[in-house]
């Protein structure tokens, strides 16, 4: 027998205003747990290219350097560096318009817009946990609010206004702005997490890219204690 009071009463005797909230709930909730896991998941997998930027420089040529850094799709690091030899490759093939930039200013230009393209891809999603974050909590209290009011009318329709009439339907109407806070709360805490985590991803790019910026230019690569540079290293 089921229960006169719970979600499942609640869904029996709600209309369909409060079945589609529900849903609705419940799709935002899923939405925002599939980012999460998706975008944590990239995370990982980019922290993981980033240890290899090292073996990068103690590769014996550029090539081989390319080869340790990965050829995986969706590698940010790799496309960084591929997008710096490319800029350079084409600097010097044959005269046009972008050559009234020197190589400097040329192979900056490419570097930037391969970290920004690298950027939009990491923030890809984070819209959905921002607009779930925001809107659950107040589609929560709509459902509420309509949950209470034809609970009211039901209990003046039946002329009996004793507390244990009106505990459960007032009661149970309530749980939906439970339900909008509990789809609210993980993903502004996703959110944040990933937030975070993009901006130590998009440093690391940065600072490979100086590095590369330099190896592309001057042909050796910026020493991190100081201006002098370091050739990349011919052996094995």
């Amino acid at each position: 027998m089921q229960s006169p009071f719970g979600l499942a009463h609640l869904w029996s005797q709600g209309d369909f205003v409060t079945r589609a909230v529900a849903l609705l709930l419940l799709a935002m909730s899923l939405a925002s747990w599939v980012v999460i896991l998706v975008k944590a998941l990239d995370l990982r997998r980019h922290a993981a290219q980033a240890r290899r930027t090292e073996a990068f420089w103690h590769a014996g040529n550029l090539a081989e350097g390319l080869e340790r850094l990965g050829t995986e799709p969706g590698n940010e690091f790799h496309a960084l560096a591929v997008a710096g030899r490319d800029a350079t490759d084409h600097r010097s093939a044959q005269p046009q318009l972008h050559d009234s930039l020197d190589v400097s200013d040329w192979v900056t230009r490419c570097l930037r817009n391969s970290i920004d393209e690298a950027t939009a891809r990491l923030q890809a999603g984070l819209a959905v946990l921002a607009s779930v974050g925001s809107t659950a909590p107040f589609v929560g209290l709509f459902g509420t609010v309509w949950g209470i009011y034809h609970a009211l009318l039901s209990i003046g329709a039946s002329g009996e206004a004793t507390i244990d009439k009106v505990a459960g339907p007032v009661g149970e109407a309530l749980v939906m702005t439970a339900l909008g806070l509990a789809v609210a709360i993980p993903a502004v805490l996703g959110y944040n997490a990933l937030v975070r985590g993009n901006k130590g991803i998009v440093m690391k790019l940065n600072r490979f890219a100086h590095d590369l910026h330099a190896y592309y230019v001057t042909g050796a690569r910026v020493a991190a204690g100081g201006p002098k540079v370091v050739p990349l290293k011919k052996g094995a």
